[in-house]
């Protein structure tokens, strides 16, 4: 297995191009697995309280416009 150092080595020598394009990729991968990681602390209830302290907060005037 590939150590973060070896793999900061490698990112460190990449072109221009080449950084540009290992960036997107990781952006995209990186959002992917932010993602699933939100839908799973929601199918497990981790976001219920934070969701109904906020319905609460929004049901007696606590939130404004944006």
């Amino acid at each position: 297995m590939t150590s973060v150092k070896e793999i900061e080595h490698a990112v460190e020598k990449l072109t221009k191009n080449e950084l540009a394009a290992f960036r997107k990729w990781f952006e995209e991968f990186d959002a992917e697995v932010w993602d699933k990681q939100f839908e799973e602390d929601v199918a497990a209830g981790k976001l219920d309280k934070l969701a109904s302290k906020a319905i609460a907060d929004y049901r007696v005037g606590k939130c404004k416009e944006l």
